[in-house]
């Protein structure tokens, strides 16, 4: 975030602090928010084999609180928060900013950045399934009778919610932080009421515990560690939705509210099971008395469903950023609010991920086994930024190697070891979030390798745009026929003529009075200022290069942009002006830079990709298409 979003957040009145913290619990922390659900109930599975012991219980859940207090509180809350690109968090917009200063490993920042883009991709399928599937498994205790409909009723409620995204968020938003914050309430409630049964739990807090635990336990201490990094799912959530909260709100929310409320919540957990061992099975609901137990079923699954929509909208930002970013093809984008841009709807991206999520479900059944597969994703995706963080702290705050290196280091070997830990499920399901993240890896990289071989090739074909228009601005016998009005080209290169001009003039022989060539740039900030929205350079009389610049946050409104353009004396009839558009069909090519496969993928991808003038917002009745032939 800029200096000067950091003084407006220092002078933040008190009322709209407490109104955007209370908006981030309902956003931000959903997913962290539903995992004391399964995460302990998921841990005292391996220890159990031999019979539980109180030292194990309490090791346990002093591994939670550390974790909690490590990963998320000084990771994420402390430090993350303040690595962000003008105001904006996440794997893309992180690598944004440093591809500014990458000098000599772009390719590597680049791959690192897919990765976690991928993971976080895997992560919201596999969210809402774990999420829902949990929640609703507490039917099992309130009606035994419904145990076989829990499938079915988790997949008619993600259903609903992928069903209801194309309404937009915006209605629905602003009960998501009064219900997620009883839902904190209710959970501190549920654990203080059950500390009283053995206070010994509270010698969790010392980290004696976990660490003796980790060296006694051998083995079993690593497939442990698995389980308990189930606590911190949703952490990578805090650092992507900081453009929407701001940091000082997100970081009050955690320390007031949050994190209070979960570690008290698993030292009831850990103090129900030393006192009745039987609680093992589900100690998060058995820590309620039976009356409640409907209740907390049904605020657990509207927390689990709040979860699930803040990633399900976590993707769809992350995928615009993508294909802003050149990293993915165009895709149509609705925008279901008429003040907030952010909120946005990806037809295709919600269609991807409820096939996925229902998938998911149906295969696995049960939230104990969907728990297994889950922690790679968010471990790989910790493991990224951590690296990321280590090459934005050298490049952008000037630290050395070394205090780079001694503060790091230590975070990175502990997610190593929690990755390691979890890794060692691949076989139980831990391959799905590998195989999702390396199909996701593989689409944007070809993508990206695809568009730059592209531009490569039909360089050398192109016509340098200077030489073009001083050749036809010659008066002669064989000059092309004025026609009234404006013709904006659009372009990827502002130096070559564009396709369509050069196909405009070989089939129709015309020229109009007015000819712009148009490129849009998407730069490495968030968002563009009015003033730098564009550059205005006049070539000749007829010609004019213009070049709109957005940032990657925002939606490339073309029409918007050249009416704003208008005022500055750029004289032109949006209603008189047509725009031409290049549309290539492409061949694919053994000898070219790619594998066949990754040329056929490339294919697919762009006949695939949104029409461009849906894509810019363009007048639909004032566009011209000319197609051409491109060997790739």
């Amino acid at each position: 975030m800029h200096e000067g979003s950091h003084t407006h957040e220092r002078h933040m009145k008190p009322r709209k602090l407490a109104y955007l913290a209370l908006g981030s619990i309902g956003v931000v922390y959903g997913d962290i928010g539903t995992s004391p659900l399964y995460a302990f109930r998921e841990a005292l599975k391996p220890v159990m084999v031999d019979g539980l012991t109180r030292f194990e219980v309490i090791s346990l859940i002093s591994l939670m609180i550390w974790t909690l207090t490590i990963i998320v509180t000084i990771k994420y809350v402390l430090f993350l928060l303040r690595a962000d690109n003008e105001g904006e968090g996440g794997t893309l917009s992180l690598l944004a900013l440093l591809m500014k200063t990458a000098n000599g490993h772009t390719a590597l920042l680049m791959l690192l950045g897919l990765v976690g883009a991928a993971l976080f991709l895997g992560d919201a399928m596999i969210t809402p399934a774990l999420s829902v599937l949990s929640a609703v498994e507490g039917l099992k205790l309130v009606a035994p009778t419904l145990t076989s409909y829990i499938v079915p009723i988790s997949v008619f409620i993600l259903a609903l919610l992928f069903v209801v995204q194309s309404r937009g968020t915006g209605a629905v938003a602003r009960f998501f932080g009064p219900i997620m914050a009883l839902w904190f309430i209710v959970m501190a409630a549920a654990g203080i009421s059950h500390i009283s049964d053995d206070f010994g739990i509270l010698a969790a807090f010392n980290p004696y515990y976990a660490v003796s635990f980790l060296l006694h336990e051998g083995f079993y201490g690593v497939v442990v560690l698995g389980a308990v990094f189930l606590s911190v799912t949703g952490a990578e959530a805090l650092y992507a939705d900081l453009g929407h909260f701001g940091r000082r709100p997100i970081q009050w929310a955690w320390f007031v509210l949050v994190f209070p409320a979960l570690t008290l919540n698993y030292l009831g957990q850990g103090a129900l099971v030393l006192g009745n061992p039987a609680a093992v099975s589900d100690p998060f609901f058995l820590a309620f008395p039976q009356w409640a137990l409907l209740p907390a079923v049904i605020l657990a699954t509207a927390a689990t469903i709040i979860a699930s929509q803040a990633v399900i909208t976590g993707a769809f930002s992350l995928v615009r950023q993508g294909i802003n970013l050149g990293f993915l093809p165009r895709m149509e984008i609705l925008f279901t609010s008429e003040t907030n841009t952010g909120q946005i709807f990806l037809p295709s991206v919600n269609a991807l991920l409820f096939v996925g999520v229902i998938f998911l479900v149906i295969s696995f059944k049960t939230s104990d086994a969907l728990a297994i597969a889950y922690g790679i994703s968010v471990t790989g995706a910790m493991v990224v930024t951590s690296i990321m963080a280590f090459e934005f702290v050298r490049a952008r705050w000037n630290w050395s190697i070394p205090v780079a290196t001694l503060a790091l280091a230590p975070l990175l070997c502990l997610e190593m070891i929690f990755l390691g830990a979890n890794l060692l499920k691949i076989h139980d399901g831990g391959y799905i979030p590998i195989l999702m993240a390396t199909a996701f890896t593989i689409l944007m990289w070809t993508w990206r390798r695809g568009t730059a071989l592209l531009m490569e090739k039909t360089r050398h074909t192109d016509i340098p745009l200077a030489s073009f228009v001083s050749s036809i601005e010659r008066k002669s016998d064989h000059s092309p026929a004025q026609v009234p009005g404006t013709a904006i080209f659009l372009t990827s290169d502002p130096e070559s003529a564009p396709a369509a001009l050069l196909h405009n003039l070989k089939h129709n022989h015309v020229l109009h009075d007015k000819n712009v060539i148009l490129t849009i740039r998407t730069i490495n900030k968030p968002r563009v200022a009015s003033a730098d929205r564009y550059k205005v350079e006049q070539i000749s009389e007829r010609f004019s290069r213009v070049e709109l610049m957005f940032g990657f946050m925002e939606s490339q409104n073309v029409s918007q942009a050249l009416a704003t353009l208008r005022k500055t004396g750029l004289k032109f009839d949006i209603m008189s002006t047509s725009f031409y558009l290049g549309r290539r069909k492409l061949v694919p090519d053994a000898k070219s830079g790619m594998p066949y496969w990754q040329d056929r993928l490339y294919i697919a991808l762009a006949n695939a990709a949104a029409n461009p003038s849906d894509y810019f917002r363009l007048p639909a009745n004032r566009v011209v298409e000319l197609g051409s032939h491109v060997i790739i």
